[in-house]
């Protein structure tokens, strides 16, 4: 019964996410869900958190590995401010308070993949001081993790998530089983890779909101140049806690599913565990507190381990590395640089441009995450500051819809990225004011646009769109548009009677036989006019 539930479920959370975000109460009358997130975000930086290898793009296994990495004795680490100043910006986008000092911990645990059988982090950061004003004793001063607080807004859901606390810490190797070898392989190119793990309160309801937190995250550390949040890469990863109560009751017991790589996994985890915890406490079962892998084939969770709790990782200082400490000054140095956000980005394309939400969206997601420059670096320009030029004293909503269906759309046929390109803002600009002017119609302009695609590399930058329209013969002519007309008229000579008839819809196709005679040329509005009164004229 549980797993027909968990099908039947799946299906449902293919639906739009208005109509299931609306409707989640009602997937489980009487119960309520409580979920809060880790997301555990690779840093955009060319070299790691503590040592000077650089990081890896898919290069060969264990390539990318100082002695540091692979956890050789006497080896010490040294802390990349890059990553520091990375986790600042996130910070500030998430409305954190970035703490003064702060310190890093050992979390201990042994598996194949952590060479040092620790792991670099921030959790406690404990850190012993003599109190002078109480004589003989010791106080334990608290230092936070990098930042604490902060809250990220959901806008669909309008669900404001409170923050727990952003943290660095290092990423572990890559463990691959092989089948064919019988045994498991590590690439330590991963490890030591600099992480942001932010936690989330528990402050989501539901699936969808879950997969809203993730999605709304992800466009902003990309945003910020943080991290590329490249999920299917494995640079972004989330472990999401999830507890199940009666309507009213005290919090259930969480379980932690770990690893999810997918929004949608995501989604379809939370579910299988929502009805999994339902199933127990409806057979008058406890739900024991553990940590779960997900199956994605058969979309239900699995136990890994019973769940470990701080004193079970022996968390202790790290001795070789001092306390972090970030001046206000420094803080504000890091604001300075910071891009524009999502949001303010999407409202201010809609309130100065007039653009649809779904237009803004379109542009802010073109090659989203592919141009994120290294350790904060400027990126190429994207598709937004492209249209802002463009759009520079013309119709932003005409410019928006050269850009969104035609020029996105030969990129998408060719698979390239916007940086790829090759109609200046300069051309497209020249070609919509042709376009206005009525010197060339609409379909020329999709062929020019199509052609300047199809040139061959080494061809050279576009200088002259005027001058291509008449290298190619696409410039707009009305001079023989009634011998096209009758053309027209005696090639469809039965869809001519129609139209005396009285039929109108058929009209287009012998518009369409004008166009295809014209090459193009032909101003189709003119030729639909024309047509029009020589057709009804006749009669």
């Amino acid at each position: 019964m549980y797993r027909r539930l968990c099908v039947l479920q799946t299906r449902v959370s293919k639906r739009s996410y208005a109509s299931t975000s609306a409707s989640h109460l009602d997937k489980w009358p009487g119960w309520e869900t409580v979920i809060g997130i880790e997301v555990h975000a690779q840093i955009k930086s060319r070299q790691k958190l503590f040592s000077e290898s650089l990081n890896s793009n898919d290069e060969p296994p264990n390539t990318h590995v100082s002695l540091f990495d692979a956890a050789f004795p006497g080896t010490l680490p040294r802390l990349n401010k890059y990553c520091v100043d990375l986790a600042i910006r996130t910070a500030l986008a998430l409305n954190s308070t970035v703490q003064p000092k702060s310190a890093f911990d050992r979390k201990h645990y042994f598996y194949r993949d952590l060479p040092s059988g620790y792991q670099i982090t921030q959790n406690y950061g404990t850190e012993p001081k003599s109190d002078s004003s109480v004589l003989g004793t010791q106080v334990v001063i608290i230092t936070a993790p990098l930042a604490t607080g902060g809250f990220l807004y959901l806008d669909k859901a309008q669900r404001r998530v409170g923050l727990k606390q952003i943290q660095l810490e290092q990423d572990t190797a890559k463990s691959t089983y092989e089948q064919s070898l019988g045994a498991t392989q590590i690439d330590l190119n991963r490890a030591g890779a600099g992480l942001m793990e932010i936690v989330s309160q528990p402050d989501m309801r539901s699936p969808e909101e879950a997969a809203a937190y993730v999605r709304t995250l992800q466009a902003l550390l990309r945003s910020v140049g943080a991290s590329d949040g490249n999920m299917e890469q494995g640079s972004l990863r989330c472990d999401v806690n999830v507890s199940v109560n009666r309507a009213g009751e005290p919090f259930g017991t969480r379980c932690e599913i770990k690893n999810l790589n997918s929004i949608k996994a995501v989604q379809v985890a939370i579910t299988s565990e929502v009805y999994r915890h339902i199933d127990l406490i409806e057979r008058g079962l406890s739900v024991p507190q553990e940590t779960r892998g997900f199956d994605e084939e058969r979309a239900e969770t699995f136990k890994l381990r019973s769940k470990e709790d701080a004193p079970d990782y022996r968390y202790m200082p790290d001795p070789n590395l001092p306390p972090v400490l970030i001046t206000e000054a420094h803080v504000d140095k890091v604001r300075q640089t910071m891009p524009e956000l999502p949001t303010a980005l999407s409202t201010r394309l809609q309130n100065d441009y007039g653009l649809t939400e779904r237009q803004a969206e379109v542009l802010m997601s073109v090659d989203s995450g592919v141009n994120i420059g290294y350790d904060g670096e400027v990126a190429p320009p994207g598709a937004v500051p492209y249209f802002e030029e463009v759009a520079r004293g013309r119709d932003p909503k005409v410019v928006v819809n050269w850009i969104t269906q035609e020029l996105l759309a030969q990129l998408s046929r060719l698979d390239e990225p916007f940086s790829t390109n090759p109609i200046p803002p300069s051309a497209l600009g020249e070609l919509i004011d042709l376009l206005q002017a009525g010197k060339i119609t609409g379909t020329s302009a999709k062929t020019l646009i199509r052609h300047i695609f199809n040139s061959p590399p080494g061809t050279g930058p576009l200088s002259s769109v005027s001058k291509l329209v008449d290298d190619l013969g696409l410039r707009a002519t009305s001079a023989d548009l009634q011998s096209l007309c009758e053309q027209a008229i005696s090639l469809l000579s039965e869809e001519a009677d129609l139209v005396r008839k009285g039929n109108e819809k058929v009209l287009m196709k012998i518009v369409g036989q004008v166009m295809k005679l014209s090459k193009g040329t032909a101003d189709g509005k003119a030729a639909r006019a024309l047509l029009h009164k020589m057709l009804k004229t006749e009669d």
